[in-house]
């Protein structure tokens, strides 16, 4: 019965010590993935940064094409004006 004891003691110590260092390796990697989630967030903090500066730009520069376009479609009416007189 002593020897029966004996070893269910050292398998409850071993897997005491398994728990433990499982217990450590969660806390470690809870925080491994609490530091890779805010790397992740402020990458995307950036993301949201660059897109709105990005939509802004392409905003002004819709409207730079537009101004041109329109200049360009009174140049080619003025054109057609001329050619109709001339005919």
């Amino acid at each position: 019965m002593s020897e029966l004891r004996d070893r269910l003691r050292v398998e409850a110590e071993r897997l005491k010590q398994q728990r433990d260092e499982l217990r450590v390796q969660l806390d470690l990697g809870k925080m491994e993935v609490k530091q890779a989630w805010e790397e992740a967030e402020d990458r995307w903090g950036h993301l949201e940064g660059k897109l709105k500066v990005l939509a802004d730009e392409a905003k002004d520069a819709a409207e730079d094409v537009t101004d041109a376009v329109e200049v360009l479609f009174g140049e080619i009416k003025s054109g057609f004006s001329r050619l109709k007189k001339l005919i």
